[in-house]
């Protein structure tokens, strides 16, 4: 059978750039008689328009009648005609092309074509454009008003439900919850892009964790030789303290001893502020077995049993709330009806 010209489809991650396209894939689009795309506006029709190659959009139409278009454009045209796909994947453009080519007698030569590939954390860029549209001028109007302080107790209860969803073992409800607490660090990002003061965006926050990643995992990205975990909590130890006394210095004052306490949030349930004051003290020194209690000091023996439980590893909060589960439900049951 004669082929009657070449379609090309162009299909890619729209939060690529243009940079990072296939060399196939901009062969492919320098060599076509046409550039095609459904809307100028496009992601990745913009992006093949500022790199020098014209893009010509001829509108959103269903994919029956966008389909016959393209052949229609393909079988006239000497050169090829290439197809920049659209930001949604152009939904049922393909099954409808397959179809137009198979009634023709000479139809023309239909190639998909991938230009990119999404990376991973890619879809946190869609988390961010989705959060700037519901914050900008249409968007919604609930999620316009809110500030960094009204936010704070969804914050809260977010992590609540993700701390619960991880020790429920359900996965799904896991990706769930993850994502609902991923969504108030989104949300206060984009609140804070909006300060006139002391505006801080996104990469704002996500840059400034990788610094203190780099620097408290010297062993992974310098010359640290921490090998073993207690080793590397004991130098992130060391160089938390180093950070705090270079703050301190570049604010005109000294750092001085803090306390097990310091930064230790007031609203942090009493629980876990003990495990972490447990923690601190054991990475300078302290020696969880000398820790004693005194049966008319029920706050100091509730201490000592949390160190107990992290001499063994485990979380005093973690069990109390599974020993408070299978209380519950032991009152729940037939015997406790």
């Amino acid at each position: 059978m004669p082929v009657a010209g070449r379609l090309v489809l162009v299909t890619g991650s729209p939060r690529i750039a243009p940079g990072l396209f296939t060399r196939s894939a901009w062969q492919a689009l320098e060599a076509a008689g046409s550039v095609l795309a459904r809307d100028g506006e496009e992601p990745l029709a913009v992006a093949v328009a500022e790199a020098g190659v014209p893009v010509r959009p001829v509108g959103d139409h269903p994919p029956p009648e966008l389909a016959r278009t393209l052949v229609a454009a393909a079988a006239a045209e000497g050169l090829p005609v290439v197809w920049v796909g659209s930001a949604d994947g152009d939904p049922g453009l393909t099954d409808a092309i397959a179809a137009e080519v198979s009634r023709l007698d000479e139809p023309p030569e239909v190639e998909l074509l991938v230009a990119s590939w999404d990376v991973p954390g890619s879809r946190v860029l869609d988390l961010v454009a989705v959060m700037d549209r519901l914050r900008s001028p249409g968007g919604c109007p609930w999620d316009a008003e809110q500030t960094h302080e009204s936010l704070v107790k969804y914050l809260i209860e977010e992590a609540h439900e993700a701390a619960e969803a991880i020790e429920s073992g359900d996965r799904e409800h896991m990706v769930e919850e993850l994502g609902d607490l991923l969504l108030q660090v989104a949300f206060q990002s984009r609140v804070g892009e909006d300060d006139p003061g002391s505006p801080f965006d996104i990469d704002d926050v996500a840059g400034g964790i990788v610094e203190k990643l780099l620097r408290r995992h010297p062993h992974v990205f310098a010359d640290g030789d921490a090998t073993t975990p207690a080793e590397v909590e004991r130098a992130w130890e060391v160089i938390k303290a180093e950070e705090k006394a270079a703050k301190a210095a570049h604010a005109g004052g000294e750092a001085g001893h803090q306390g097990l306490l310091h930064g230790i949030p007031a609203s942090l349930p009493t629980l876990l502020a003990a495990e972490k004051a447990l923690s601190r003290w054991e990475r300078t020194g302290g020696d969880l077995t000398t820790l004693a209690g005194d049966e008319d000091d029920l706050g100091r023996a509730l201490l000592v049993l949390v160190a107990r439980a992290r001499q063994r590893g485990e979380s005093a909060d973690a069990l109390l709330r599974r020993a408070l589960r299978g209380f519950a439900e032991g009152l729940d049951g037939p015997s406790g009806e």
